[in-house]
Formats: C-alpha cells, sequence, structure tokens
C-alpha cells in the first residue's frame, strides 16, 4: 500500500534527496568511502558545504553581507543564541505558538524581554496584527510558521527595529525577502535535509555589539569565520540539504514551489470547509498555514474523530493524527509531498463523509 506521509518533522523529504543520500552512505563521492566515515575537512566534503552555502544563497537571493551557516544543536539552541548575541539591554517577542513561547523563555534569561502581543488567549488559533513594535528594542522575533496550530505569518513584515525569525517550518515553501531580516534560523528537518542541522542567515553588521563575553560555541562570528567548520559539523545532514537544494532548483526554485504548495493547501483547505464533517482549528482563513493543516471533527461528529483516524490509517495516511495539544488531524504538506497524497487523504475525507451521511 502506498504510504502518504504528513508527519510534522522529521517530515517527508524529496525521493532525489532520499536516494542520493542513501547512495552516499554507501560511497561518498567516488571515494569508496561512506559518507558517515567522511572526514569533514576532505576536499569533497568542503566542496559539499560550499556548494550548499552557494545554493542557498541562490534561491533565496540573499543580498551580500549575509552569511548562510550549518551548525548543530536544533532551532532550540538558537532560542539561546539569538539572544546571547544580540540583546544588550531589550529585545521584542510576537508569542504566537509553543515554540515562540520556548524562545521567549530563553531570551528573558538575558535581558528585558518585552513580548508585544500573544494569541495565547484564543489557544494561538490566530495571528495578532494590531501591535507595536517597541522602537528601543535590540531586535523583534518572530516564528513565522507554527506547526502546532497552524497558523503561519506569509508576509515579510517592515520592522523599526532589526527582525529575527523562525522559519524551521517554512523556509523554501515561499519567497522571502531576506533584506527585511537580520537573522533568519531553523531547524532542517521540515524542508530541507534530516534532522540533526539547523540553518542560520545572518547579517554580519549586526553582530559584535553586546557588551556581554560569548562562549566560543554560542558565537556566531565563530563560526562565519570558519565557515560553518569550527567544529565537526553535521556531515549527513548537510550532504542532504544540498541534494534537497538542488531538487528544488531543477523544480523551478522558491517561486514555483511557492505555487504548487499554494494550490495543494488550498485544494485540502476547500474540502474541510465543504465537508460537513470537518472544521478547520485557526480563525481566520488569511491565517492558515501552507505547510501544517489542522482540523478537527465538525460539531456534532466530534465521537467519529477515532473512527476518521483508523479509516485514514487504513488508507495509508500516516501522521495525521493532531498535535495533543489542540488534537484532531493535522496534514503536513511541505515541499515534498506529492499532489497524490493531498488526492488521498481528500478521496478518503470523502469517503468518509458518504459513509457516515
Amino acid at each position: 500500500m502506498k504510504k502518504h506521509n504528513f508527519y510534522a518533522g522529521p517530515s517527508i523529504l524529496p525521493e532525489y534527496t532520499i536516494e542520493q543520500t542513501a547512495k552516499a552512505v554507501v560511497d561518498f563521492a567516488g571515494t569508496g568511502i561512506s559518507l558517515m566515515s567522511i572526514s569533514h575537512r576532505s576536499k569533497e566534503f568542503v566542496a559539499v558545504m560550499d556548494e550548499a552555502q552557494q545554493l542557498f544563497k541562490e534561491l533565496l537571493n540573499i543580498p551580500e553581507g549575509y552569511t548562510v551557516l550549518f551548525l548543530g544543536g536544533g532551532a532550540s539552541t538558537q532560542f539561546a543564541m539569538v539572544p546571547y548575541n544580540l540583546l544588550n539591554k531589550k529585545a521584542a517577542y510576537l508569542n504566537t505558538g509553543a515554540w515562540s513561547k520556548k524562545a521567549i523563555k530563553e531570551a528573558k534569561l538575558f535581558g528585558e524581554t518585552v513580548v508585544v502581543a500573544s494569541s495565547e488567549d484564543k489557544n494561538f488559533a490566530y495571528i495578532p496584527k494590531d501591535y507595536t513594535i517597541p522602537a528601543d528594542a535590540d531586535y523583534f522575533h518572530i516564528t513565522t510558521n507554527n506547526t502546532i496550530y497552524g497558523t503561519e505569518i506569509k508576509t515579510d513584515m517592515d520592522s523599526p527595529v532589526p527582525l529575527v525569525a523562525d522559519m524551521s517550518s517554512d523556509i523554501f515553501s515561499r519567497p522571502v525577502d531576506v533584506s527585511k531580516y537580520a537573522l533568519i534560523y531553523g531547524g532542517a528537518q521540515k524542508n530541507l535535509a534530516p534532522a540533526g542541522v539547523t540553518f542560520v542567515i545572518v547579517k554580519n553588521d549586526i553582530l559584535g555589539h553586546v557588551e556581554r563575553a560569548i562562549p566560543t560555541m554560542l558565537n556566531y562570528n565563530t563560526h562565519i569565520e570558519k565557515e560553518s567548520m569550527f567544529n565537526t559539523p553535521p556531515v549527513l545532514p548537510v550532504f542532504s540539504a544540498l541534494q534537497t537544494l538542488k531538487w528544488l532548483k531543477e523544480k523551478g526554485g522558491v517561486e514555483a514551489m511557492h505555487k504548487i504548495n499554494l494550490a495543494k493547501a488550498g485544494r485540502l483547505y476547500d474540502e474541510i470547509d465543504r465537508n460537513p464533517f470537518f472544521k478547520g482549528t485557526v480563525l481566520n482563513k488569511e491565517d492558515r498555514s501552507l505547510m501544517n493543516v489542522c482540523f478537527v471533527m465538525n460539531d456534532g461528529h466530534e465521537d467519529k474523530e477515532a473512527a476518521f483516524l483508523s479509516d485514514a490509517t487504513e488508507k495509508g495516511m500516516v501522521g495525521i493524527k493532531g498535535h495533543r495539544s489542540v488534537g484532531g488531524f493535522r496534514a503536513s504538506t511541505y515541499n515534498a509531498l506529492p499532489d497524490e497524497s493531498v488526492d488521498a487523504l481528500i478521496a478518503c475525507m470523502q469517503e468518509f463523509e458518504k459513509n457516515n451521511s
């Protein structure tokens, strides 16, 4: 039976990425040595790192003056690295979900942290709109896509202070005006690579202004100076990331992928809105994520949740159970998810409607 992978992360990757990585695990770049055993200082892997950084810049049209880093530690480590490197007196945060809350908690260890707005009052079912970014903040931090709650900030906002964004789950899903950001970071295990590598896009001139001493490994300048090679990088995930970037370029780049994502998510949301057995969890349609489609059983049909999950599982839907804090269902429609998987889930929902009406 065909499996349709809707996991929120680690999640589906392109078949090309999986196949090329599998080959390299056996024999990397014709060296006769496994990718898992190769030195990160070998000329073959250095070439991988260089190409991945350059292709990253090309696909996102990253301006001069920015550096792309591949680090360990996940986005959770970035929750601390950002304020360690940027927070002098005050930082501002937008609270749109669980990951924002974790980032806010870490920032408070380094200085005054202001939450300019929050959607926690409605269990993060919307993106706050009316708020003022304090002009005296060292930076303003947002989480662009919220995997648990299915909300997304889809535009690149203007900020009076340096803008920092956690783009773990929507990087490369839409065009991004990187020039509006001082720093972008994210775990790669959604749209880029297997778990284990973290990407950071940092504007070089925002660094070096804090008064505190920064531990070597937590200092962005350390990794900029050594081109992500200060310590042993996550070799296999970086290689896989390069394969995904090649695949993305072959598909037409970020603009082409955005059109595909709009169509995929649009079809699924249309079915949720049409089908009397289901309803979306996000309050405003403009806030709906293109990457994580969250929905529950409609009013009066709550008792059928287990039955639908069983039906969907039997038909090959994998990973659609919603996060425990929200319940219901979550279909993650990342770049590598094929149209046929979305169509299969829609067919499953329509059959469930037919059989239970």
